[in-house]
């Protein structure tokens, strides 16, 4: 049986008229004839009803319709998931991100990427730099938002923001009454910094930081998120460096200040050199990747 039989069935059912069908069909008369009795012959029922005057289904043509519509509707559908699917348009993306990419790109970038992509689910997960790089390593992450430093063998690593760096106080701090805080106003304050084995870039950063007057930080407690971060300096454990993205979600308990001559630090795009993925899968994280950079010029 060929689909196309089922087809010339369906539009002769709907119009109950060889002509009307035909030309629906965009086929003479005579051949769709032939078609409706080459399927009857093989099904070995009789669908239609003839006579010179009208057209009619029999009984088991009406039956033979309703089956025959939802099993056209189903093959209808397949085709377009698999057609979705090499396009990009369905399947999954993994994504990892530090946590303070949720002040930045990565909520207007997820906005732009399901208007473009509604049928891809995106799977978050906040994760260090550290065990992003692992992650990505081990394929089971498709893209990473990674802070600088993170490069390794085996990945293409883009910058997407260029972000300042700066002191996060508790509100009651001295330090709350300058309008910008030196390097030198740091020395000998209990500091609340990222564990060094996870974010060892970052880390490397703030002690040489420190480094530029001969001096080194006093790290009272290491925390894994820049949430927990922030809620320890509101409990008064100590004071931190962060990126500004932090001043975007700050409880009123926390205080921000721009740092003089600080480092930046960099947010950064880091995917698999090696292709693993079928070329409708790359195209979904590509079209993510474009996203947080459509995101990125918006913001910018």
């Amino acid at each position: 049986m060929e689909l196309r039989h089922l087809r010339y069935f369906l539009v002769l059912a709907e119009e109950l008229h060889f002509g009307r069908a035909a030309a629906r069909l965009h086929i003479s008369q005579p051949p769709l004839t032939s078609h409706i009795k080459d399927l009857e012959r093989e099904l070995g029922v009789t669908l239609f009803d003839r006579t010179t005057r009208r057209v009619e289904l029999t009984e088991a043509g009406t039956a033979f319709a309703a089956r025959a519509s939802s099993l056209l509707d189903d093959l209808d559908d397949a085709i377009a998931q698999a057609r979705d699917h090499a396009a990009g348009l369905r399947g999954r993306v993994r994504v990892g991100f530090v946590s303070s990419a949720s002040g930045t790109v990565l909520p207007p970038g997820l906005r732009i990427y399901r208007e473009t992509h509604p049928n891809v689910r995106v799977d978050l997960s906040p994760l260090t730099t550290r065990e992003q790089l692992d992650a990505l390593a081990a394929g089971t992450i498709d893209i990473g938002l990674i802070r600088s430093g993170g490069a390794a063998a085996g990945l293409v690593v883009e910058p997407l923001l260029e972000e300042a760096t700066v002191a996060v106080l508790p509100v009651e701090h001295p330090l709350c009454t300058q309008s910008e805080i030196t390097v030198a106003d740091l020395v000998g304050e209990r500091l609340i910094l990222f564990p060094r084995d996870l974010m060892p870039s970052y880390v490397a950063q703030i002690w040489a930081y420190f480094a530029t007057v001969g001096a080194e930080p006093i790290v009272v407690q290491e925390a894994i998120h820049h949430e927990t971060v922030v809620g320890l300096v509101s409990a008064g454990v100590g004071i931190s460096i962060l990126p500004e993205a932090v001043s975007r979600f700050r409880p009123a308990e926390v205080v921000i200040r721009p740092l003089v001559d600080a480092p930046t630090t960099a947010l950064l795009i880091a995917r698999s050199s090696e292709h693993n993925t079928s070329g409708g899968a790359q195209r979904a994280v590509d079209g993510f990747v474009e996203a947080l950079r459509a995101a990125q010029r918006v913001d910018g």
